[in-house]
């Protein structure tokens, strides 16, 4: 599995999303996550469900969540 770069929705068929607490009940800025196995975290706009996806291991994602408290 690479990480850092960018996945097709293909490659993520079958993967359950879910919306991030902080996108709101009007469509917006919407980003949906996903685990994947090996500790991984798949990244998406919502709003394109069939467009590319970022996945991040999770040093990364642990990085970046830190970085946004």
């Amino acid at each position: 599995m690479q990480y850092g770069r960018v996945w097709n929705a293909a490659e993520l068929e079958g993967v359950r999303w879910r919306r991030s607490s902080r996108s709101g009940p009007n469509g917006g800025q919407c980003v949906e996550v996903a685990g994947l196995s090996g500790g991984v975290t798949a990244v998406r706009d919502s709003k394109r469900p069939q467009g590319p996806a970022l996945v991040f291991d999770r040093r990364v994602w642990a990085a970046f969540l830190r970085r946004l408290a």
